[in-house]
C-alpha cells in the first residue's frame, strides 16, 4: 500500500465541482434557519405559554435529535405519507436536495435561536433601565438597545453553529446529494483510494473553514469598535 500525493491534488479540483451544491445547501440552511431563530426567539420572549411552549418543543426536538436522523425522517419518512405527497410541499419534500434544506434549516433554527436568546439575556440589566428612563418604549428599547448589543455576544457562537452547518451539510451526501462528500464518494469508488480522497476532502473544507472564520472574525472587530477595551 502506497501513499498517492498526486491523487489528492488531482482529485481536489474533480471535489470542488460538488462546491456549488454544498455552498447552497450551507447559505440557503442558514438564511432561512436564522428566520427560524428569529421567530421562535420571539416566542420564547413573548412570555405566553401558547407562544412559549411551542418554541420549547421545537428546540427541545431539534436540539435532541441527531441531524442525520432528522434528514432521513424528513427524506425517506414524510413521502410516505399521502398529505403530504397531495399537499403544496411536495415539489420541495420529493427532492433529495429540498429535504435537506428543510432538515438543516430546522436544526439550525433551534440552535441559533438559543444562542441569540443568550445575548438576549447578556445585555446589561441597566440598560433596559436607561433606555426605560428615556422614555423608549419596550419595542423602541429591544429594536435599538438590546438587539445589536445581543448580536454583538452572540457572533463568536453563531461562527461556530455556522461552521458545524458547513460541515453538517456533507450528510446530504447520504441521500443522494453530490455535494462535495458526495464527489468524493464517487471518486473512491473509482480509484478504491479512500484514505487520500478523504484527506483531499478535509484539505477543501478547512480550507472553507478558515475563511469563514476570519469573516466571522472581521465582523465581531467591527461590531466590537465601540467596546472599550480593558487597559
Amino acid at each position: 500500500m502506497t501513499f498517492d500525493v498526486f491523487l489528492i491534488l488531482n482529485s481536489i479540483p474533480t471535489m470542488i465541482e460538488g462546491l456549488g451544491i454544498t455552498l447552497k445547501l450551507l447559505f440557503l440552511s442558514t438564511v432561512i434557519g436564522l428566520a427560524l431563530a428569529v421567530v421562535t426567539l420571539l416566542m420564547r420572549l413573548s412570555g405566553h405559554w401558547l407562544l412559549t411552549w411551542p418554541a420549547m418543543f421545537y428546540i427541545y426536538i431539534f436540539r435532541g435529535t441527531p441531524i442525520l436522523v432528522q434528514i432521513f425522517i424528513i427524506y425517506h419518512g414524510l413521502p410516505q405519507f399521502e398529505f403530504i405527497r397531495e399537499g403544496v410541499l411536495w415539489p420541495l419534500l420529493r427532492e433529495p436536495f429540498g429535504c435537506c434544506v428543510v432538515a438543516l434549516s430546522l436544526n439550525a433554527g433551534a440552535y441559533v435561536s438559543e444562542i441569540l436568546r443568550g445575548g438576549v439575556l447578556g445585555v446589561d440589566r441597566g440598560l433596559h433601565e436607561a433606555g426605560k428612563a428615556l422614555g423608549l418604549s419596550t419595542p423602541h428599547r429591544f429594536i435599538y438597545i438590546t438587539t445589536p448589543i445581543a448580536v454583538r455576544l452572540a457572533i463568536p457562537a453563531y461562527s461556530n453553529d455556522f461552521i458545524s452547518m458547513l460541515k453538517a451539510t456533507a450528510l446530504a451526501s447520504t441521500v443522494t446529494l453530490m455535494d462535495m462528500t458526495g464527489v468524493a464518494r464517487t471518486i473512491v469508488a473509482k480509484t478504491f483510494a479512500p484514505y487520500e480522497i478523504f484527506i483531499a476532502a478535509a484539505i477543501v473544507y478547512l480550507c472553507f473553514t478558515w475563511t469563514f472564520q476570519r469573516g466571522f472574525g472581521l465582523l465581531e472587530r467591527y461590531m466590537s469598535r465601540y467596546v472599550k477595551k480593558d487597559a
